[in-house]
């Protein structure tokens, strides 16, 4: 069977989330015996990328197919739909939502969450429009979705009518290496508390602001804030220079388990999440996680966290105290973070995916 991948996410950089999502998916396709049989083409929209995306050699029956395409854009929806119409493979892999106009019959997409359907003021119109129209098409057009946590099969049922024999749950996996765990952290001094993530509007950094003030004034918390990552949506609206707080901008791989490593608690009250993969990384990290008790965060954090109303700074605030305050507390929630960690594997995300994707032409 041929099977191809729009694996242009995997190679692009800065890697966050459906980046990082499409990256270990292909990664660990190409480990599994079973996908051995089959064929495999890397659809790219440059020779460049081609080159300098993958840092792990591909196997044989995995190959890197350019498709040149001169605009920084519509690359999607003109040159993949012309490779779609004169060479189609037979299964077509979407790790992000966007199908082309014209793909083969047997397309499988996967939609990492809708959090523009509850939090539409959150987005440009512009682009809102654009979500809501692709997913919508998608939804229609495509022969199975992979939905990556429950709650957005849920919502794909709610919003977009889909049937839910059409919806295959597959998680995202989660992986680390020990020893980075082990580095210092140059950039920041001890103690402090940390979210990563996107800095914008539906990750409720005012509510994360908000109930540091309570903690510092309140609780006479003595913990720098750190908020680490890449400017989004709202972000000049929120005051990041007040005392106590450290912005770092985007942080690389390795900068972002030596930041976890040394926290000493992860607070992540956003509004909405299709999944929630910095959950995890804090729970593999071994440091106390405190967020939202919506969306899809209680179904990926399991037991290894502390769930709060997001737009209560208050109760966040009094989460993150009573963890720093009762340590049996902490060590019971750190514990069951290590244990929920064990469910997920980017192996097992791999695997599940390719039975999907092979059960199409039985």
């Amino acid at each position: 069977m041929i099977i191809g991948i729009n694996a242009a996410a995997a190679v692009k950089q800065p890697r966050t989330g459906v980046e990082e999502y499409t990256y270990q998916l292909i990664k660990h396709l190409t480990m599994l015996p079973e996908a051995r049989g089959h064929r495999f083409l890397l659809y790219l929209p440059s020779e460049a990328l081609a080159k300098e995306g993958f840092d792990f050699s591909l196997p044989n029956n995995f190959e890197i197919k350019v498709l040149y395409w001169p605009l920084p854009i519509l690359w999607t929806q003109i040159r993949l739909v012309w490779e779609m119409l004169w060479r189609k493979p037979d299964i077509l892999l979407i790790p992000v939502h966007i199908l082309p106009f014209f793909s083969p019959k047997n397309s499988v997409v996967v939609e990492h969450g809708l959090e523009y359907e509850y939090f539409p003021e959150y987005y440009s119109a512009l682009f809102r429009w654009y979500l809501c129209w692709s997913t919508k098409r998608s939804a229609k057009k495509a022969q199975r979705i992979i939905a990556v946590s429950k709650k957005t099969k849920q919502d794909l049922m709610k919003f977009y009518g889909c049937k839910p024999e059409k919806i295959e749950v597959v998680h995202h996996g989660m992986q680390i290496q020990k020893s980075r765990l082990e580095t210092k952290n140059p950039r920041v001094k001890k103690p402090y508390i940390l979210y990563l993530g996107r800095i914008e509007t539906k990750k409720n950094i005012q509510g994360i602001l908000a109930a540091y003030k309570i903690l510092r004034e309140k609780y006479g918390v003595p913990h720098q804030l750190v908020i680490a990552g890449g400017k989004g949506f709202g972000y000049e609206a929120f005051q990041l220079d007040l005392e106590g707080v450290l912005e770092t901008g985007y942080v690389s791989e390795e900068e972002k388990w030596r930041f976890l490593s040394g926290a000493d608690l992860f607070l992540f009250p956003s509004f909405c999440e299709g999944f929630g993969l910095p959950v995890l990384e804090a729970q593999a990290a071994g440091v106390p996680v405190v967020t939202s008790y919506n969306s899809s965060l209680p179904e990926i954090a399991g037991e290894g966290a502390v769930f709060v109303n997001p737009e209560n700074p208050g109760q966040i605030a009094e989460a993150v105290y009573k963890i720093f305050e009762d340590r049996q507390f902490r060590d019971k929630i750190v514990a069951a973070g290590y244990e929920n960690v064990k469910i997920f594997s980017w192996e097992k995300c791999a695997r599940e995916t390719l039975n999907v994707i092979t059960m199409l032409k039985k």
